[in-house]
């Protein structure tokens, strides 16, 4: 008999991996999506909260009775509310109006104390982000918390190096490219060194929104793709890491997104989207044999309301 599990927390990872059926390069390449909307808070984001806690734990910097803190777009401060709720740490969260009310919500009902900071018009921006990362720097001097600090937080690349492992084993090795959007760079830097360990040759592709290209030498710009762009070159960023960066404008990203739900029966986020409109680009030009993998990084039931404004825009359109 399989063992039960201690907590919800030893559900994290071992995702599974998918090949598309229908959104398919015109050359027959084979795209396969990990997907992470299977972990318990339906993002890949449990993994990386989890790595930080217990990290933090096991080097003192959060003891018994600690408190945390964190600054975030939500998928991240879903995951720490998670965490924290199952190991009794409470937990500050900065966030803003910027993002989906469902995540809002989320981390509330886990228990999460949130801090909003207002934004330009619900959009993320360059000023956004930092306005954020100044108050959950004050609210853990103030209360001597654990700051999770996620833009520069090392100890979630582990995670991310046995995320890399599950997609490697689950391809027996045939994997040609990885594509992966960019919020704190973690992700994409940590399953690209790893999967590089096991082979070289994987052609990595960095995605980032078309209105805020930063990282491929572009203006800091305003746009509404939840979780990636925090409008300036982020610290975890490796300019090696990635061989190109594919630029995915937010109407593209919500209409792939769109597409995976109702061709695919994936409900996923705009972050997904812009990660599949970028894999398809990569399988063109890799070509008919190749298998490029990329990651379904949440699940759709975080944008409900996102998703039904933009449907009933449509329909009055």
């Amino acid at each position: 008999m399989t063992p039960l599990p201690r907590t919800i927390l030893d559900r994290i990872g071992n995702t599974s991996l998918v090949a598309l059926r229908h959104i398919l390069p015109a050359n027959g390449a084979r795209i396969l999506l990990k997907l992470e909307s299977e972990n318990p808070t339906g993002s890949m984001k449990d993994r990386m909260a989890l790595a930080m806690i217990e990290a933090a734990e096991a080097d003192g910097r959060l003891k018994p009775g600690g408190t945390v803190v964190e600054y975030t777009g939500g998928s991240t401060g879903v995951s720490l509310s998670l965490v924290c709720a199952v190991k009794g740490y409470p937990l500050d969260i900065v966030t803003s109006d910027a993002f989906s009310q469902e995540k809002l919500d989320h981390m509330q009902l886990l228990g999460a104390t949130l801090h909003i900071v207002e934004s330009d018009s619900g959009r993320m921006t360059e000023k956004l982000t930092k306005d954020m990362i100044e108050q959950a720097s004050i609210i853990a001097e103030a209360k001597g918390s654990f700051w999770t600090d996620q833009m520069r937080n090392r100890d979630q690349l582990a995670a991310y190096h046995r995320m890399a492992d599950e997609i490697w084993e689950q391809t027996a090795g045939w994997i040609d490219g990885f594509v992966q959007s960019v919020g704190t760079a973690a992700s994409l830097r940590g399953i690209t060194e790893r999967l590089r360990h096991h082979r070289d040759a994987i052609k990595t592709v960095a995605v980032e929104p078309a209105e805020s290209a930063v990282l491929s030498g572009g203006p800091s710009g305003a746009h509404k793709i939840d979780g990636i762009g925090a409008g300036y070159v982020v610290p975890l960023w490796q300019e090696k890491t990635a061989d190109e960066i594919e630029r995915v404008s937010t109407e593209d990203a919500m209409a792939m997104a769109f597409r995976l739900a109702r061709e695919e029966g994936l409900f996923a986020g705009t972050s997904t989207g812009a990660n599949v409109v970028a894999a398809l680009r990569l399988a063109e030009k890799l070509g008919p044999s190749s298998t490029i993998v990329t990651v379904m990084c949440d699940t759709g039931m975080k944008y409900l309301k996102t998703f039904g404004a933009r449907l009933t825009a449509d329909k009055h359109s």
